[in-house]
């Protein structure tokens, strides 16, 4: 496995202010001023994991991909261009503002924007959350998971990362949105991690770049809290509280002020990657986690 986790992601910005809010009030996440107006939010150890970037939209920007201790970069951009993927160079400021040593960016066939990156140089400093978060389960697993549209050209989009990546294949679901509908395939993939899922496709159009994005905190308590100043702070419900089936997530979802859905949870399992077995996931959740209130 080349990937070891979902090292960041970017989301683009009409208001930096509305991201601040939200991070600092709803997630309990710490923020800092960045280059070019962006904005960096903090969740643990690292300057920052997802960055919030000033632009003329409000949305998902990309995913940022930390290749796993001693994979070759050079070796990874070569077989993704085997691949047939376009591979586009980063310049100095794109790296300064990630805060690594090397980077690429490409475009996987369902057109989702990644960034495969190498070697963290920014500061190392403790979390301190501003509303008194315990923590966010990181480290080696990274940010946390995202969930991806693949609408047109699934399998393709799969093959890429399974194939060139090695990501392992954590659950399968076949999701049915009503009686006559056709199926909608959502695939959970693991990296060397050993998060029960860093990346999941889903057969899906997401119009603003992301289905959702999750991060997960060390006590259920905190999801409680949240949930609480979800609601203090008005921010829509996008998928009551539950409990997922394929990685025991205890979780909720709200909107996000990139307009893509965030799933704050805990308890998710940790799969062992060499070893785990894929599942098939016959329902969403074991409870809860009623999606309609996204549509209300």
């Amino acid at each position: 496995m080349k990937i070891q986790a979902l090292a960041y992601v970017l989301a683009e910005t009409t208001d930096i202010g509305k991201w601040r809010h939200y991070a600092e009030q709803v997630l309990g996440m710490s923020t800092a001023e960045a280059a070019g107006g962006a904005l960096y939010l903090k969740m643990d150890e690292r300057a920052f994991r997802i960055a919030a970037i000033p632009g003329g939209a409000d949305r998902y920007l990309a995913s940022g991909w930390e290749l796993a201790p001693g994979v070759d970069f050079d070796g990874t951009v070569a077989a993704l261009k085997a691949a047939g993927v376009e591979v586009g160079d980063s310049s100095e400021a794109e790296r300064a503002l990630r805060q690594v040593a090397r980077m690429v960016k490409f475009t996987d066939p369902s057109g989702n924007a990644h960034e495969l990156v190498q070697g963290y140089t920014g500061s190392s400093t403790p979390f301190v959350s501003p509303i008194g978060v315990a923590g966010f389960k990181t480290g080696a697993q990274g940010m946390g998971h995202t969930v991806l549209p693949a609408a047109q050209n699934f399998d393709a989009t799969e093959k890429l990362f399974r194939e060139v990546f090695g990501f392992g294949m954590s659950d399968r679901f076949n999701f049915k949105p009503g009686p006559d509908a056709p199926n909608i395939r959502i695939h959970f993939m693991h990296a060397a991690s050993g998060r029960h899922h860093s990346l999941a496709l889903a057969e899906m159009p997401a119009p603003t770049g992301c289905v959702h994005i999750m991060v997960e905190v060390e006590s259920m308590t905190d999801v409680g809290l949240a949930h609480d100043r979800r609601v203090q702070h008005d921010v829509k419900l996008m998928a009551t509280l539950g409990e997922h089936e394929n990685d025991r997530m205890t979780s909720f979802y709200m909107l996000t002020p990139g307009n893509f859905a965030l799933e704050y949870g805990w308890g998710g399992i940790t799969v062992d990657p060499q070893s785990w077995q894929t599942t098939e996931t016959q329902r969403v959740s074991i409870w809860g986690h009623d999606f309609s209130v996204g549509f209300q």
